[in-house]
């Protein structure tokens, strides 16, 4: 089967390997329909993922048709339209039991597809622990809409969550990237007074814009003094970091308003500091770390109510065959790029 594979620090390649095999009684075999890009992909190709393994196929953002099922598989079975989670978790560990499951210590748990074990930009994927890491996709939502469940929608939703928002926030969202859209359409299910969305990119804020009216946008230059503004209390109720740079992490605290909460959704490649002195006073709460999937069902009802919809972030299709250049026009944001889906 083609396979796209990490072969060292900055090189990615399409290679023929084995149809992956069951390894264990809770494994599945899925056959691929669609996988998309990640940003976290990126990370993995600069080497800024120390626990990625070289060799590995890449790709944790697919969905597919079950093709075959462990003895102990039990809530799946073959032929089953299914979105395939990010992480890997036992469901039976301390954390898993808290719903803490990126932090699943079984030697798989936590995002171990695509970066420690082979993942799914290829034909086909081996999933572990399938009861918890694959969900049946509703008769009335398309595996395009589905696409983006098990993980990036994954993480706006728990970012949401984490947040604790009310109806009387102000919300600024930093970033407004393929993870920040996410995290935005997941905040507008709160109903909160005011959200607004921070981006340098004349596109995206174009795209906020036409798909999503009554938000406020701001570029970074101006965010500081847009949101004072715009709140009650000198600042965000609630910030949420979906950039990932240096200086997005610092205006995130800076935008929030005393006693308020900063959530980081965003992966960095460089090391972020506290600069405590400067922050003194602020009374912050941060909430920080990987998304913990989990609730990947109640998103999928979520989408066939009609309540979100990701399928406007898909601004591309292209073969298997051809992920190459699907990589090039995504990591340099070319024609409008938000989300890749990528057929199998």
């Amino acid at each position: 089967m083609l396979a796209y594979t990490y072969l060292t620090k900055g090189k990615f390649a399409l290679k023929e390997k084995e149809k992956p095999k069951l390894q264990h009684e809770r494994d599945a075999i899925v056959r691929v329909t669609l996988a998309s890009i990640c940003s976290s992909d990126l990370h993995i190709k600069h080497g800024s993922v120390p626990k990625a393994v070289e060799g590995i196929t890449v790709g944790h953002e697919m969905v597919g048709v079950v093709e075959e099922v462990g003895s102990a598989v039990t809530q799946i079975k073959p032929g089953d339209r299914v979105t395939v989670n990010v992480e890997t978790f036992c469901g039976e560990c301390f954390f898993c039991k808290r719903g803490f499951v990126n932090n699943c210590i079984d030697k798989n748990g936590g995002w171990a597809l695509g970066c420690r074990i082979d993942g799914g930009q290829a034909e086909y994927v081996r999933v572990p622990f399938a009861d918890q890491g694959l969900n049946k996709i509703p008769n009335n939502v398309t595996d395009k809409q589905a696409l983006l469940v098990g993980d990036v929608l994954a993480t706006g939703y728990w970012a949401t969550k984490i947040s604790e928002i009310t109806k009387e926030d102000t919300v600024l969202i930093i970033g407004a990237g393929p993870t920040g859209i996410c995290t935005l359409l997941c905040v507008m299910l709160k109903s909160p007074k005011r959200i607004i969305v921070c981006e340098r990119d004349d596109r995206r804020i174009k795209f906020v814009k036409e798909n999503y009216p009554s938000v406020l946008t701001v570029t970074p230059e101006e965010c500081l003094d847009f949101v004072r503004k715009q709140s009650e209390h000198g600042g965000a109720d609630v910030v949420l970091e979906v950039a990932g740079v240096d200086s997005s992490f610092r205006l995130a605290w800076e935008c929030a308003r005393p006693n308020a909460t900063v959530t980081v959704v965003a992966l960095y490649e460089n090391a972020q500091s506290l600069p405590l002195p400067d922050m003194y006073g602020k009374n912050l709460t941060f909430k920080t770390g990987g998304v913990d999937g989990c609730d990947c069902e109640r998103i999928l009802q979520l989408i066939a109510e009609g309540k979100l919809n990701t399928e406007p972030l898909i601004t591309h299709m292209y073969p298997l065959n051809r992920i190459q250049e699907a990589y090039d026009l995504f990591e340099n944001k070319r024609d409008g790029v938000i989300k890749i889906a990528v057929e199998c």
